[in-house]
């Protein structure tokens, strides 16, 4: 069995050393004796801390970084997006999602949810660059009840896969929305979930529009309409969640449901600023965080998130104790692993391998009053020296293999976009 010593990194206010063997930590003490056969890393001047839990996006969107930007949401779907989308080969998708795994390796994410075409290339790449996923299986619909005969093909091709994919990758049922699955559609798939104990990833009460839609449609809120579709449990993941009612809030708490914030998002798409202390503080909700898209945010940095969950909430609020660092810092880590039911967002034996080490000496890290202060309020992500998924070291002192490769070779498919890209 492969082991990892980490020697002297601070953990908790003090130095220790952490013992990894294979996929799990072993041991964490002042001192722990080396073997021949254990790998070691001097830990001196660095922070252990968990990594990012990245529980909404869409990998392969690094591809339109860029490419619309400040069009309100639905003209920005059907004018750019989904024209550009139809042109998708499953090589753009592949190299798209290696730069996405790249980025979010660069900024401390160990783990993606993803919902996107070409579900079993994304898996496979995920499942190559050694990375944790979950892959859905991505539902929209041509006509109502007929869902488009393209996520049929690419569901198959996931599914014929996923029996070699590493257990670090999940998949998953990822409906669109209500406004592009039928609730004939979500009923089938909520019936599916609950027999294969999967999760369901869906967009969920984003924009005024969809709720006013959903209103007239349904006499019901999208919350109160996923719920009467079957979706709402504790295997659900609800991305958004910007324009919830008291009713809508109850209904997740006690449905176990988690929510998938992405404030970064919803600001640049004006879709409204999600309640972070009314819903998780108050209301008891789970709360989770993710970035969205590369098209709609535009990059794959938790840290930006995490600033933005923590000002955007106080200044909602009026108030200066409202989410506070150590509740978005545990929302971006071990919340969003639990929602996946991965037992890892935490620093402890027997937990998972994944963790990050953070320079002390970087001057954004200086002086080190409050860590997860400094972290959430302070770093970006060149705060993150090294960076460990499942016990394995995916990126040292920086440095991570083909990461050169991967941006040319995005740079090459991206000129064949370029004459979509809105103009300015």
């Amino acid at each position: 069995m492969k082991k990892l010593l980490l020697r002297q990194v601070l953990l908790d206010n003090k130095n220790v050393d952490v013992l990894i063997a294979g996929n799990r930590f072993a041991q964490i003490a002042p001192s722990i004796a080396a073997t021949n056969e254990t790998e070691l890393i001097d830990g001196t001047g660095y922070a252990i801390v968990p990594p990012f839990y990245n529980t909404h996006g869409h990998a392969a969107m690094t591809l339109f970084r860029g490419f619309a930007d400040d069009i309100e949401l639905f003209p920005w779907l059907h004018k750019y997006i989904w024209p550009a989308e139809k042109l998708l080969t499953p090589d753009d998708v592949a190299c798209a999602s290696r730069l996405a795994i790249v980025e979010m390796i660069r900024s401390g994410t160990v783990f993606f949810n993803d919902m996107y075409w070409y579900q079993a290339i994304v898996a496979q790449v995920a499942h190559e660059m050694g990375m944790r996923a979950a892959i859905g299986r991505f539902f929209i619909e041509e006509s109502p009840g007929k869902v488009h005969p393209l996520c049929l093909q690419q569901t198959e091709e996931l599914e014929t896969i996923a029996p070699s994919l590493d257990p670090r990758i999940q998949i998953t049922y990822a409906p669109h929305a209500i406004y592009t699955v039928s609730g004939t559609t979500l009923k089938r798939i909520a019936a599916k979930a609950k027999e294969t104990g999967q999760i369901i990833h869906i967009h969920a009460a984003e924009t005024l529009t969809e709720c006013e839609q959903c209103q007239k449609e349904h006499q019901m809120t999208p919350i109160a309409w996923i719920d009467a579709c079957g979706l709402l449990g504790s295997n659900t993941i609800l991305a958004h969640g910007v324009h919830l009612t008291k009713d809508d809030i109850a209904r997740i708490r006690d449905s176990g449901a988690s929510i998938a914030h992405m404030p970064v998002s919803n600001a640049k798409l004006c879709s409204g600023i999600f309640r972070f202390h009314d819903v998780a503080t108050l209301g008891g909700c789970r709360v989770t965080i993710g970035t969205d898209g590369c098209a709609s945010n535009n990059n794959l940095s938790m840290f930006d998130e995490i600033k933005m969950a923590a000002l955007s909430s106080k200044i909602t609020h009026c108030s200066f104790t409202a989410a506070p660092a150590a509740a978005i810092w545990d929302a971006a880590t071990r919340q969003g692993a639990a929602a996946f039911n991965i037992n890892a967002g935490v620093i402890a034996p027997g937990y998972l391998a994944d963790a990050l080490l953070i320079a002390l000496k970087h001057p954004a890290m200086v002086p080190n009053y409050n860590l997860t202060a400094n972290l959430v309020y302070a770093a970006d992500p060149s705060v993150v020296d090294t960076v460990i998924c499942d016990g394995q070291i995916l990126m040292r002192h920086r440095k991570i293999p083909g990461e050169e490769e991967i941006v040319t070779e995005v740079e090459r498919i991206a000129r064949r976009y370029a004459p979509l890209a809105r103009k300015i």
